[in-house]
């Protein structure tokens, strides 16, 4: 899963970043308001946390344009601005949570865990993703097929959660690097590290005996069938 921290607090921006980063989230970082929105406008994050006052502009000017873009994207302001004005723009223009200055990181964790959580539409009442006969848990990052876990590396497992939570429908390949090693990924001279790492998770779902497996669609990407 994919995180953006927008902070222009450079110590506070670190100790988030490698705290998430810890807890095997991908993280990328935006500084001001422009590189903000350079993020938000190109790519997709299952959480956004969002500082207000930001050089160039402001964190609610982001939400803003983020919601201009019909995104979903769960969102998190975090704001030394602890006043309730604020807290109720923020969730009126979209916002999934409201996080005060200073905090605990166990309690920014929790708060990212609860809205993405609430922002997966696929996610079962027991906190599952289902398809044929298996199961995935992002709560505890495990793969169960036929009641019977099978372990997955950190890029395995993040492979097949982004396709389980959109079964049956083409992922491009330059989707699928954005989403699961970040943006970097469009730097890559090829994209034949994609092509490795599902043959690997294919084997382990076929030795498993899963009813599931990827249809590759020449030139384009692939589809969880």
């Amino acid at each position: 899963m994919k995180i953006l921290i927008v902070e222009d607090e450079p110590e506070l921006r670190h100790v988030i970043k490698s705290f998430l980063e810890r807890e095997l989230y991908i993280v990328e970082i935006a500084t001001d308001y422009e590189s903000g929105l350079a993020k938000i406008s190109s790519y997709s994050y299952d959480c956004i946390l969002l500082d207000v006052m930001l050089p160039g502009g402001s964190g609610m000017q982001l939400l803003s344009k983020l919601r201009e873009l019909d995104k979903s994207d769960s969102v998190i302001i975090v704001s030394a601005k602890d006043s309730v004005e604020d807290k109720v723009q923020g969730l009126e223009l979209g916002a999934d949570d409201y996080l005060a200055k200073p905090f605990h990181l166990s309690e920014l964790l929790a708060r990212v865990k609860t809205v993405i959580r609430r922002n997966n539409q696929h996610n079962r009442s027991d906190a599952a993703l289902a398809f044929k006969n298996v199961r995935l848990y992002p709560e505890d990052r495990k793969l169960m097929v036929n009641g019977s876990e099978v372990l997955l590396n950190r890029k395995e497992y993040d492979l097949l959660y982004y396709f389980m939570i959109r079964p049956e429908k083409l992922v491009p390949k330059t989707s699928l690097a954005e989403a699961v090693w970040g943006d970097d990924a469009d730097q890559a001279d090829s994209l034949d590290f994609i092509y490795s790492q599902i043959k690997n998770l294919r084997k382990k779902l076929k030795d498993s005996k899963a009813e599931i497996d990827f249809q590759a669609v020449y030139g384009v990407g692939y589809k969880l069938v």
